[in-house]
């Protein structure tokens, strides 16, 4: 009698090899795809993803070893999300096995099972009760405000006390040391219990615009729909995705919402909480730590979350009654991967909500052109917010403050010093925008021109005064301030140009009697720090907001009623294609934060080129135009959305091997009439972190075509040898 043979596992594994790989598995059956596995590669032990299971091996001439251990503590990937990891390595031409290990949290791609998963539960003990919240000092707002939430809920856990305010944790701690609460600890997989957050706010009337859109959502056939709801700043988009949501959560269905930026997810969470407070909901991230991650993620994989806010990873993860992605400011370029599989979290929604038969919405005041040129088109349908939804709320007027004819003070003009002061004289907040951060951008010597470049880029290092450090911006490096000119010995070293901390600092001088916060990725590496700032802008203790594109999107100040624009002239010429489009939608989008309630809004921006077509298009708010004459320039061009490309970017220590390396690479290549293939060049920043970068272009009137070329390419890339060049494809690339 013969013994059935043993079944083979077919393992992803997270090394670069485009393939899976086999192994002995007995016992293995249909319901472990999916699932984790432990199993030995070479001399160590790798986690993998079974993907497949097979009677026969690849190779029979191969001895196979077998699986150490499959992983039961998690449950297995649902085969929606293999056959999305399958896209992604197809399209981006990625390996399967480093695909999925990008997808699973961190603690999923450990050689160990996960094990018990506990979060701390704070339990009022009798000694709270006994304690009243009014009974604290007036100024304890935060403290107030969890000893009342205490007291309603009788427990909380660590994600919901921080819920509460960013400083609410430290304010448990407090409370245990006084004895006013006990801890105990509970399975991490528990669904939050949010009874004990404010009562569910009533949802606001929706204007005309907004109904009408919501109208034409309710009514579209069950089944794959792809909207572009393209809304000024201010219309009140967040609301039709909240009226949408309402409606998915009443069919007990789940929705994903991505949002391009971590800074963004905590307010958007705490709006989406208020409303639906006896709601399931998770963020995903990389401010969490690990736990948390872990706990949401499988949270949303079991169905007991039923809203997952994230940004671009949290398009893969797992949810069973998925029925509405949303994509909020779906044009950030933060949606594109920029290392590892480089892939657009924006276009994989698409494709996910296509596989999944659901809708999917994307919202933006500035489109991407591509997607604007979707919905032209027919392939998305669209829908248009052209009114701000606070009544009487007009857009902010927009003025262009000519450099030409104004004297600067540090910066500052005289129109833009006079205007913040009138500010504060009414009572109003200021925000002033400048996409720099630091002190200057260049320390320069008077006497024999040198400046502080970085020695590891192609770049200058930024000078950050109060910390007495010159910082590069783009690898990290850091040095101290010189004393004198390493070239001439002079010590009148002078910074050059505006950042940040230096418009602080001059408004300071200024402006004496302002209260000024500045918002920047220094000022909030503190974690909790940015949503911190943020309840001081709203609880008015600021007059003057100094930031960077962390403030252009996404908030809400009503009192703010001027925003000045400085510096905005480096984008408007530029070797970058796309540096046009992504200037007209960050001023855009930092012009809309002013006026946004009943009072007028007013946005000055100084420039030594107020008669260019970008200021035109800007003042008059007009996207569509300003849109419609980029893909007339485009389409004559022939450049994306008429074309579609792929970059092949190397690097190496010098840039004659990288060159080498593309040169050679072009000679693999048998380009057929559909594919043109460009010459190799230097990129835009030649050296970074002390590697040469170099790149080659292909191009392609049609996707297909252009696919079916790099799947032809890319193996002769694989078996060719480079081992002193680090080389990367980049499909759809979004930076030149």
């Amino acid at each position: 009698m013969h013994s059935a043979p043993e079944k083979i596992a077919q393992i992803a594994v997270d090394v670069p090899l485009s393939r899976h790989f086999d192994y002995l598995a007995p016992g293995i059956d249909q319901a472990d795809i999916g699932r984790r596995a432990l199993a030995p590669f070479g001399r160590r032990l790798v986690v993998g993803v079974i993907v497949g299971i097979a009677h026969e091996p690849a190779d029979p001439s191969f001895q196979l070893k077998r699986v150490k251990e499959i992983f039961y503590d998690v449950p297995p990937l649902p085969p929606a999300v293999l056959k999305l990891a399958r896209f992604c390595s197809e399209y981006y031409h990625y390996p399967l096995g480093q695909v999925l290990a990008t997808l699973l949290p961190v603690r999923l791609r450990r050689t160990q099972p996960v094990g018990a998963l506990t979060e701390a539960r704070y339990v009022l003990t009798q000694a709270g009760r006994d304690t009243a919240a009014d009974a604290l000092p007036k100024r304890a707002l935060v403290k107030q405000k969890l000893l009342a939430a205490l007291h309603a809920a009788g427990s909380l856990t660590h994600s919901e006390i921080t819920r509460l305010s960013p400083s609410a944790s430290k304010a448990v701690q407090a409370f245990a040391t006084a004895g006013w609460v006990s801890i105990t600890q509970e399975p991490l997989t528990a669904a939050p219990r949010n009874h004990a957050l404010p009562a569910s706010l009533d949802a606001p009337t929706l204007n005309a615009e907004q109904q009408q859109a919501l109208d034409a959502l309710r009514a579209a056939p069950t089944g794959f729909s792809a909207w572009l709801l393209h809304g000024v700043t201010g219309s009140g988009k967040t609301e039709v995705y909240l009226h949408l949501i309402e409606d998915i959560l009443a069919r007990g269905g789940q929705i994903l919402v991505l949002v391009p930026e971590i800074n963004l997810t905590p307010q958007l969470e705490a709006r989406f909480q208020a409303r639906f407070p006896q709601t399931a909901i998770v963020s995903l991230h990389s401010n969490l730590n690990e736990g948390e991650r872990l706990k949401h993620w499988l949270m949303a994989q079991q169905g007991a979350a039923q809203i997952v806010l994230g940004t671009r990873l949290a398009v893969f993860t797992p949810m069973p009654a998925l029925q509405l992605i949303v994509v909020d400011e779906e044009h950030d370029g933060s949606f594109k991967q920029q290392d590892g599989m480089r892939y657009s979290a924006r276009d994989v929604a698409v494709f996910r909500a296509r596989e999944a038969a659901i809708p999917i919405l994307l919202g933006s005041a500035t489109p991407a052109l591509e997607s604007y040129h979707n919905a032209l088109n027919g392939r998305y349908r669209l829908l248009t917010l052209r009114a701000r939804a606070v009544t009487d709320a007009a857009p902010p007027a927009v003025r262009c403050i000519d450099l030409r004819r104004e004297a600067l003070m540090e910066g500052f003009s005289t129109p833009l010093i006079s205007a913040l002061k009138q500010r504060i004289k009414r009572g109003e907040q200021s925000l002033l925008f400048i996409n720099r951060r630091g002190f200057a951008p260049v320390l320069m010597c008077g006497d024999c021109g040198w400046l502080a470049g970085c020695t590891r880029c192609s770049s200058r290092l930024v000078v950050h005064l109060k910390e007495q450090r010159l910082r590069c911006h783009h690898c990290g490096h850091e040095e101290r301030l010189p004393r004198a000119c390493p070239s001439c010995g002079n010590v009148d070293l002078a910074p050059v140009g505006q950042g940040t901390q230096r418009l602080e600092a001059t408004l300071e001088k200024l402006i004496p009697e302002a209260r000024i916060l500045r918002v920047d990725r220094d000022s909030t590496r503190r974690k909790n720090s940015l949503p911190e700032m943020l309840e001081k802008v709203h609880a008015e203790e600021v007059d003057i907001l100094v930031g960077t594109q962390m403030l252009a999107k996404g908030h809400d100040f009503p009192k703010l009623t001027l925003v000045g624009i400085l510096n905005a002239d480096g984008g408007l010429y530029s070797a970058d294609f796309r540096a046009s489009e992504r200037l007209f939608a960050q001023l855009l989008q930092v012009a809309g934060r002013a006026g946004r309630a009943s009072s007028g809004g007013e946005v000055l921006i100084q420039t030594a080129f107020p008669e260019h077509p970008l200021f035109a298009a800007l003042k008059h708010g007009n996207y569509a135009e300003f849109a419609q004459t980029l893909l007339a320039e485009r389409e004559q061009a022939g450049l994306p959305p008429y074309a579609y490309q792929a970059m092949l970017r190397a690097e190496a220590s010098h840039l004659e091997a990288a060159l080498k390396f593309l040169r050679r690479a072009a000679a693999l290549a048998q380009p057929n009439a559909a594919i043109t293939l460009y010459d190799p060049v230097p990129a835009l920043m030649p050296r970074r972190a002390a590697m040469e970068r170099a790149q080659l272009l292909v191009e392609s009137h049609s996707r297909g075509a252009l696919q079916q070329f790099l799947n032809a390419w890319l193996p002769q890339l694989e078996n060719s040898t480079a081992r002193t060049v680090r080389w990367a494809l980049d499909v759809d690339p979004i930076d030149a």
